[in-house]
């Protein structure tokens, strides 16, 4: 059954949906919309939170551009003996994403000492290059590719409240 949420939507009537036994939904729809939902049930219940910084607006931008990296992106990924070279591409609104995610997210993957980590801005482009001398460590980031060194060091979710509360996310 589909419900329109059009104006006067009453989203108590919801909870008379669930089936028989209690069970609740525990994912509130669209990953930026969940991530969003979660970010504002902690501040509302952080007492200490300071309601005239908070920036929920930064974090729904910031969310946009996580979805663009992943669904907007073309990547051409080039094995080297010793990592991967990932050269991401992409319309002009996915090249401000890429030049806003790639170098922060970078400077993340720095952090680990195992591999060397490389951010290149070109004129097509953003090139990360990742880099290892040990080859337990190579077959890692080869394994990762791109994408899935974009999304490892699990920060993130400590990264979006500190930008929903408005504090520099960047200087962790």
């Amino acid at each position: 059954m589909h419900t329109d949420h059009g104006e006067g939507m009453d989203h108590a009537m919801h909870a008379q949906d669930l089936p028989a036994g209690g069970t609740e939904l525990t994912e509130p729809g669209q990953g930026a919309f969940a991530a969003l939902s979660e970010v504002v049930r902690v501040l509302e219940a952080d007492p200490d939170t300071n309601w005239a910084q908070v920036d929920l607006a930064g974090l729904r931008a910031h969310l946009v551009d996580m979805d663009r990296l992943i669904t907007d992106t073309i990547v051409t990924e080039t094995i080297l003996p010793n990592g991967l070279s990932g050269l991401a591409t992409g319309d002009t609104e996915t090249l401000a994403t890429l030049g806003r995610m790639v170098p922060a997210h970078a400077a993340q993957l720095a952090r680990d000492e195992r591999w060397t980590v490389e951010v290149s801005e070109l004129e097509s482009g953003i090139e990360l290059r990742v880099t290892s001398d040990d080859p337990a460590v190579i077959a890692r980031i080869k394994g990762l590719g791109f994408f899935g060194l974009m999304a490892s060091q699990d920060h993130h979710r400590e990264h979006h409240l500190m930008m929903a509360r408005g504090e520099d996310a960047h200087s962790h």
